[in-house]
């Protein structure tokens, strides 16, 4: 297994490695590590301007195939403020822009009060289980990834409860962020709900909207996750995304469907 997702390369540079392939293709990275290192640059970029606001959404426009190899993140801000900011990362590969990501940073406030669903989160199976995802590739991301299934599985279609961590970091030598560390594994919420056989039909996403309203603790993000189509080449993926505290964010994705 490869020590990282990515090895910097200098100057907004990143090499992917091998365990960002997704399951479609051995060629064609996952969503979720992109989707993070976009999140991470998102979060890194001028921090002393909004030191007292979070970053509590990242919007995710993945624009074409995101390749495994050599990635450069650019970010910026859009919007700057006190209360509100929005931020940018265009991430590029062979000289085409290949997604894009926009971050909301909130400001912080400790008068703020805590409105939450109440429900029991189910505890962290003990085993993990291999990876399967029929007819796909298996060996770059999903083998990436510590799944504990509590309802569900790849290979049977429908709603799945799965927590889940990466089992190795973002960059070599660096602790992953929570809001990473969850954009990470929230990409693969269309994957594990799949309502389709993936020998016959694709179903990939080409977005994914991530809120989270407070930060997320602990290794393990459960994946509470529902995938509709709607017979018009469209589909929905809802993920309820939750720690061992309970939940703390929400992630939605557009599908293209269609047959292989």
């Amino acid at each position: 297994m490869e020590s990282s997702f990515y090895e910097p390369a200098g100057s907004g540079r990143y090499r992917a490695t091998a365990a960002t392939a997704g399951p479609w293709s051995p060629d064609a990275q996952h969503g979720g590590p992109p989707s993070a290192l976009a999140a991470r640059e998102l979060e890194r970029h001028e921090p002393e301007r909004d030191e007292n606001m979070r970053l509590a959404r990242v919007s995710v426009d993945i624009l074409r195939p995101v390749p495994v190899g050599e990635l450069t993140v650019t970010a910026r801000t859009v919007r700057p403020g006190r209360r509100v900011a929005l931020l940018e990362a265009v991430m590029t590969a062979g000289g085409q822009d290949v997604l894009v990501a926009r971050g909301w940073r909130i400001a912080n406030s400790e008068a703020a009060p805590v409105v939450s669903k109440v429900g029991r989160v189910p505890d962290i199976p003990v085993t993990s289980r291999p990876p399967r995802f029929p007819g796909g590739y298996v060996d770059g991301y999903l083998a990436a990834i510590d799944w504990r299934f509590v309802a569900g599985r790849f290979d049977e279609p429908g709603p799945c409860q799965v927590w889940a961590r990466p089992r190795i970091p973002l960059l070599p030598g660096e602790d992953t962020s929570p809001l990473c560390r969850t954009l990470l594994v929230a990409d693969s919420g269309s994957g594990v709900s799949m309502a389709l056989d993936p020998t016959k039909y694709l179903f990939i996403n080409v977005d994914l909207t991530v809120v989270v309203y407070r930060d997320p603790v602990g290794e393990f993000v459960l994946l509470d996750a529902e995938s509709t189509m709607g017979g018009t080449g469209t589909g929905l993926a809802e993920t309820q995304l939750a720690d061992t505290a309970g939940t703390f964010g929400l992630c939605v994705q557009t599908l293209l469907v269609a047959p292989r």
